[in-house]
């Protein structure tokens, strides 16, 4: 992901960062388990793994035997947090978004077929999302993705599906056609919507963001089904609008 294709990978160096998204990707596991996984020969992983456990990158349990993310993971994913000046620029939108509805409130980036959770508000329902920020969903089956898209022309929209789509919940629509079909729609009224199909009982809303920096950014509300009627629906796509135009203005203002 992202590579250049003019540039020869560095051995060593790329198993690390298997190893890193693969136990990001699927949880603790065993050294046969990594071993079958990323097709490593067990030696040379062991040796891998030793060596990131002595830097932080990896953790084992208790008895030693299954490994999983170490602290410095967790250490450079909030820098890059830190870092990140759409963080920063939104924080003020996210909190006046989540005081307005109540309900759950995300800032996702488009990161290949996928969008990845950047920041969270939570919902002051104790019936509420279950998320956390570095959540990666795909992008076919997010209000999200689905305002990320529809940012795009046809032919990039595409692109951005991947080959196989599988589904997440029984609700999901996997047809691609199906999906490049809703996003018409959601060009013309702004803001994106799906039900159920990432998460059974839950709705999101979402909108897209206007920035020039690379990397493209979206905020969507999530609200359980037991609270959702029509005129919330509309009261919470019109205060994702908003938040849409105030920004924009924001950035019509800086020189």
């Amino acid at each position: 992901m992202g590579e250049n294709p003019g540039a020869q990978p560095v051995k060593s160096a790329a198993r690390a960062l298997d190893i890193l998204e693969d136990l990001a990707a699927n949880g603790q596991a065993s050294l046969h388990e990594l071993t079958t996984r990323l097709g490593l020969p067990k030696s040379s992983l062991h040796a891998l793994l030793r060596t990131m456990e002595g830097r932080g990158w990896v953790e084992t349990d208790a008895s030693g035997t299954l490994y999983g993310l170490g602290i410095q993971a967790l250490l450079v994913g909030s820098a890059y947090l830190d870092g990140d000046l759409v963080v920063g620029r939104t924080a003020p939108l996210l909190d006046d978004l989540a005081q307005a509805t109540g309900e759950t409130v995300h800032l996702a980036r488009l990161e290949g077929s996928h969008v990845v959770y950047t920041a969270k508000r939570e919902s002051v329902h104790p019936l509420r999302m279950f998320s956390a920020v570095g959540r990666r969903l795909p992008v076919y089956s997010t209000a999200l993705g689905r305002a990320l898209l529809a940012d795009m022309d046809d032919e990039q929209a595409r692109a951005a599906l991947p080959p196989a789509i599988e589904p997440v919940t029984p609700h999901t629509i996997t047809d691609p056609d199906k999906i490049m079909s809703l996003l018409p729609e959601v060009r013309q009224r702004g803001y994106a919507v799906e039900n159920e199909e990432s998460c059974v009982g839950l709705t999101c809303i979402a909108v897209s963001l206007p920035f020039t920096q690379p990397g493209r950014y979206a905020i969507s509300v999530s609200v359980p089904l037991a609270r959702l009627n029509d005129t919330t629906r509309a009261t919470i796509a019109e205060h994702l609008l908003e938040a849409r135009r105030r920004l924009e203005r924001q950035l019509t203002r800086r020189p």
